[in-house]
């Protein structure tokens, strides 16, 4: 279960930030690690976030 939660936050966190590059290099022609990185964990975050109400919401 544990090993699980990892690999979903690493592959959130990759797919959000891979996402973000590709965004900022191809609208503004750069992309600098410290954007990259803090919206890629603002996402992570927020995907944690949602599943924890969703699974707060099943239980009742």
């Amino acid at each position: 279960m544990m090993l699980r939660e990892v690999l979903i936050t690493v592959m959130v966190f990759a797919a959000f930030a891979s996402a973000v590059a590709t965004y900022l290099f191809a609208f503004h022609g750069t992309s600098s690690l410290k954007d990259v990185l803090s919206t890629a964990f603002a996402g992570t975050v927020g995907v944690h976030v949602g599943r924890y109400i969703e699974r707060r919401l099943a239980r009742g």
